[in-house]
């Protein structure tokens, strides 16, 4: 994999997404199937890539209809998520449905950016917060939304792509000390994030 980045070329015109609006949102769903993973009660990665970003950009530009002027927001925002090769990138979402048990739980999980890892071939690569806004208030709540990297030395690249042992990811926070065991349908497809 080379590193890409979101490109003004790389998106369709609104016109033309529209009509391939329904057909392209079928097929990322079927590629972020094998980019997802619920560790604990509420939070789920979905790991990033070229590929979902394109998609976001794309559907932010339709959603909003800001055209050219909106793109480079959307680039400057979109393309830190794209892992560059040695890494693994997710969008960590804490999904709660009821708004008070929301508030509740989140206003426990200060700092909880600070304690996802991911445990593989008996090494621990622990997560660094995207750093472009705070993520949790000073009042120790978190956001429901976080955006975490896990730069990956080469031999833990090699044994992540090995597929032998287990891949862990969780939190070590004192208030979610959640794991859960990826797939190997998941492991083979963030794989593919790695130079």
């Amino acid at each position: 994999m080379t590193t890409r980045r979101i490109e003004a070329s790389d998106i369709i015109p609104l016109a033309e997404y529209a009509k391939l609006r329904a057909e392209r949102r079928r097929l990322i769903s079927e590629v972020k199937k094998n980019r997802r993973l619920e560790v604990g009660p509420f939070a789920t990665f979905y790991f990033e890539s070229f590929d979902t970003m394109l998609h976001q950009v794309h559907e932010m530009l339709f959603i909003e209809k800001g055209g050219a002027e909106q793109l480079p927001d959307e680039l400057a925002a979109y393309n830190p998520l794209i892992p560059t090769g040695s890494e693994l990138v997710a969008t960590v979402m804490f999904e709660i449905d009821d708004p008070l048990r929301r508030a509740r739980v989140l206003g426990m999980l200060g700092g909880v950016e600070h304690k996802a890892f991911i445990r593989v071939g008996g090494e621990t690569v622990r997560g660094v917060p995207e750093d472009d806004q705070e993520r949790s208030r000073e009042d120790g709540k978190a956001s429901s939304v976080q955006f975490i990297r896990f730069p990956f030395t080469a031999a833990q690249v090699a044994a992540f792509r090995s597929g032998a042992g287990d891949v862990v990811v969780g939190f070590d926070h004192a208030n979610y000390g959640h794991m859960a065991v990826m797939s190997p349908a998941v492991r083979q497809a963030l794989s593919g994030d790695f130079a």
